[in-house]
């Protein structure tokens, strides 16, 4: 038996090995397995949620408290990744390991500080902020989600440590520790919502999603150290291989900026519209960030390292095949896939969420947000996998620009049609926003593509 398991793993590691696209491939299988688990786990709570508070005005709180922690998180902390990742990787093959170590830990020195600073600063400007993005909101209703902002701050810099450290594990091709740390989140939540539920109320919502977040971050901390990598932040000075990690994060992190007040738009649009429209788009957006969950999630995390590897290394057939070869898996599953879902979107929201509280008219209301959400798709994963070789190429600029574009759009098309369709409105206009972010990526690649593989 046991010379069995070890043949079949001597040949999993000899099929692997064989080229970049089925490494890609088996990154994509692990991540996607795991993550598929996540948001199984995910949707399990999101009808606990569901189950226990349906559309009230507390679940609209506790989801406009949320909106900064995790537009903060986005901006801030997810644009580290596109920026020190394929330097990293850079450094690591060209000058060595303890080099690309030192790299690592100034970018840690660079992203604490930097975190700690945007906390402070919504920390001290709450008052302000809260007011505008829940415009519709009571006076107690604000003072709740005053309440419950404070709980969900601290973490935007828990999450932004395991972005960082993620990131770093999966540059070293060490993909399933981190898709395993998103399990912690819902895990988490639904264990104190029915351990504390009845108790504490929204609360314990509140609680279970900042408890989640932090044992993620303590599984991935254990993962790095057990590669040797100290996670201890230290600053190396302002060498040319940080100064390249700054170049590259100033666009993106106002990329990043711009794209995230999308859904800040969104949902501050949404809150306009009455008492539950948050919630119901919200409720909307599930089944499609399950589906946009596991395959961005996978796809960006299999492809960045490898094609920020192939780029390091000059390797541009390899990068020609791999690109060609995803985007032709991402219309062939893609686009059927969002058939069906759009089909069955009734019946789905139905099954997910109609119980407890949450009633046949939030079904019909939860199903048309859904449907028209669904329409960006394969958008979507095309633009992850554009984007990410433009991340590769360190053409972080060109994501700005398209960033620039994507937010009037989406201020634009949500006022037209929320005219006609309501809160599902919202759902169409981001699914046109997507489909134009993509043609346009599309363009700029096709112009580095005859800078760089001519």
């Amino acid at each position: 038996m046991i010379d069995t398991l070890r043949m079949h793993l001597d040949f999993r590691n000899i099929w692997q090995q064989q080229s970049v696209n089925r490494r890609i491939f088996v990154a994509l299988i692990t991540v996607g397995g795991f993550t598929f688990m996540a948001n199984l786990l995910a949707a399990g709570k999101e009808l606990v949620v569901a189950y226990q508070f349906g559309t009230a005005d507390v679940l609209d709180a506790l989801l406009i408290a949320f909106l900064l922690p995790s537009f903060a998180i986005n901006v801030v902390a997810g644009s580290f990744n596109a920026a020190f990742i394929p330097t990293f990787i850079w450094v690591r093959e060209n000058q060595g390991s303890e080099k690309a170590q030192k790299v690592f830990s100034s970018v840690m020195v660079w992203n604490t500080t930097m975190l700690l600073i945007v906390s402070i600063v919504l920390a001290l400007t709450v008052s302000l902020t809260l007011p505008i993005l829940g415009s519709g909101f009571s006076k107690q209703k604000l003072e709740l989600t005053r309440s419950l902002f404070f709980i969900l701050l601290p973490i935007l810099v828990i999450n932004g440590f395991s972005m960082i450290w993620a990131a770093l594990l999966n540059a070293s091709e060490r993909f399933a520790l981190p898709a395993i740390s998103l399990m912690m989140r819902p895990t988490i939540t639904v264990a104190i919502l029915l351990a504390m539920g009845k108790a504490w109320g929204i609360y314990a919502l509140a609680v279970g999603t900042a408890g989640g977040f932090l044992l993620e971050a303590g599984l991935l901390a254990w993962g790095l150290m057990r590669q040797g990598i100290h996670i201890i932040p230290h600053w190396f000075g302002l060498d040319p291989a940080m100064k390249k990690v700054i170049k590259q994060y100033i666009p993106m992190v106002a990329g990043a900026l711009l794209m995230s007040s999308t859904s800040l738009v969104n949902q501050t649009m949404a809150a306009m519209l009455g008492p539950g429209s948050v919630s119901a788009f919200n409720y909307g957006t599930r089944v499609v960030t399950l589906v946009l969950g596991i395959g961005s999630i996978s796809l960006s995390t299999a492809v960045f390292p490898h094609f920020s590897r192939m780029v390091g290394v000059n390797d541009w057939s390899g990068v020609r095949h791999t690109l060609k070869t995803y985007s032709f898996l991402i219309v062939f599953l893609a686009v059927p896939l969002t058939v069906a879902l759009i089909y069955f979107s009734e019946p789905l929201a139905r099954l997910f969420f109609e119980r407890g509280a949450f009633t046949s008219e939030d079904t019909y209301l939860v199903s048309r947000v859904q449907g028209l959400f669904l329409l960006q798709v394969p958008f979507y994963f095309l633009s992850i996998l554009i984007g990410r070789l433009i991340s590769s190429l360190q053409a972080n600029h060109i994501l700005l620009k398209g960033a620039v574009i994507s937010l009037p759009l989406s201020v634009v098309l949500n006022y037209l049609f929320i005219q006609w369709l309501g809160v599902a409105g919202i759902a169409l206009a981001n699914s046109i926003v997507y489909f134009v972010s993509f043609c346009y990526l599309l363009y700029m690649l096709l112009g580095l593509i005859k800078e760089y593989f001519s």
